[in-house]
């Protein structure tokens, strides 16, 4: 959510920030906007005139009652009565106002930085970098779920009987190699110095709105029925909830985190859910980064974040590339994306394996996250996140990039202390 009287002094850019975004729909929100905060400013001007008339008023009766006035005083009194009751009125009209100020500025798309490219969707994102080089061997690469089954490894019949699509069973080498996965993962980023957490894996509805757009938690929530509950999508949820209306000590920034949770996504108007794959699934695992920072950090914390999860997927011996999000593929939170994605040998292109945000002051706005500076000023922290991995997406990645001729699976030296040993699954 962008600042209100950056909205009011600067119309035509929040104007231009929405067609950047191609959500011309979106519009006339800001003329609204600004329509009813002069009614909600103009109500409130009217209500600190009544207030501070009633505190001269009140000296006055005081002072007419020791005077032993007591007609005046009653006179007074009985201003100061019809008062109250327009007093009242404004109250109300400036909270209503308010209400409906704040519920159109949550669908204002957040201001985009100047260095996103301009596109309507993700084929318009651009590629920045390739790291190590991709391969295509000289044998074909059976789809992921083969690879997994010669293993014994999935088993998505009986997970499609107890839960439907989109959910599946993980066994044997496949299911410790994903586990395996999850620890490295989360030790790669203790070492990089960030702060392992296990949060709640469910959340209220105002961390919720908090943290996501409403076209986002229409996709992506599940709700607990008949509960203020939803379960999260991804472990940044609860993480940045963590801070809710809080005042941080300057010094004390930034939080690094790392954290892991079970995320669940409804996956609404997704292209589908593959029957026989795991790539979008309605039940995963993963292994998060987040960073509460001060606004002027936040870009380098931004390129820092994208890079460890280059780093932990180049230890994996996986090739991967980073592209930047165009304007139209950001969620209506994000200042600035990119996307880092890995090399698959049966498809002969790189598929999305993670994502790497920075969200200004967004979600430190909506959640009151506030810092305390020199001479006690305060001011919005900022706030990023960004995938470290995501197995079983990973594990796509994995198998496609490790898989020998014969069936079997090396095991990378980084990864073999967390598979007993092995240098090779078989």
């Amino acid at each position: 959510m962008i600042d209100l009287k950056f909205l009011r002094e600067n119309p035509e850019i929040v104007k231009q920030n929405i067609k950047n975004k191609f959500q011309e729909h979106k519009l006339p929100y800001v003329d609204e906007v600004i329509a009813l905060d002069a009614q909600s400013r103009k109500a409130k001007q009217e209500a600190d005139a009544l207030r501070a008339n009633r505190n001269v008023v009140s000296r006055q009766i005081g002072a007419l009652m020791g005077q032993g006035k007591k007609e005046e005083a009653l006179a007074l009194k009985e201003q100061v009565q019809k008062d109250a009751g327009r007093l009242a009125e404004l109250e109300a009209q400036e909270k209503e106002l308010m209400e409906k100020v704040n519920k159109i500025m949550m669908a204002i798309p957040n201001i985009i930085d100047p260095s996103v490219p301009i596109g309507k969707d993700d084929s318009a994102n651009v590629e920045i970098e390739k790291y190590g080089e991709p391969v295509i061997p000289d044998f074909e690469i059976p789809y992921h779920t083969e690879i997994m089954e010669k293993f014994n490894g999935i088993d998505l019949d009986s997970a499609g009987k107890v839960a439907g699509n989109g959910f599946y069973y993980l066994m044997g080498d496949i299911a410790r190699l994903h586990s395996a996965v999850i620890s490295y993962a989360r030790d790669f980023m203790i070492d990089r110095g960030f702060t392992y957490c296990v949060p709640p894996f469910m959340i209220r509805s105002n961390v919720v709105t908090g943290v996501m757009s409403f076209e986002e938690m229409d996709a992506m929530m599940y709700k607990i029925e008949g509960e203020d509950l939803y379960l999260i999508g991804t472990s940044e949820h609860s993480m940045i909830g963590k801070f809710i209306d809080t005042i941080q000590e300057e010094e004390k920034l930034p939080f690094t985190l790392t954290s892991y949770s079970p995320c669940f996504r409804k996956e609404k108007g997704a292209h589908g859910i593959e029957e026989r794959g795991v790539y979008r699934i309605h039940q995963f695992e993963k292994q998060e980064m987040i960073v509460v920072c001060k606004p002027e950090d936040s870009k380098i914390w931004y390129d820092r974040l994208w890079q460890n999860t280059v780093d932990l997927f180049r230890s994996l011996d996986i090739p991967v590339r980073t592209l930047e999000c165009c304007s139209g593929d950001l969620a209506d939170l994000k200042v600035k994306s990119c996307d880092v994605e890995a090399w698959s040998p049966r498809q002969k292109k790189y598929f999305e394996v993670g994502s790497c945000s920075n969200l200004g002051d967004a979600q430190a706005r909506r959640l009151k996250i506030r810092v305390k500076g020199e001479g006690n000023s305060k001011y919005f922290a900022h706030t990023l996140n960004n995938t470290v991995a995501a197995p079983p997406r990973m594990l796509i990645a994995f198998l496609e990039n490790n898989l020998n001729a014969d069936g079997s699976v090396n095991i990378p030296a980084a990864l073999q202390p967390y598979m007993g040993g092995k240098a090779k699954i078989e």
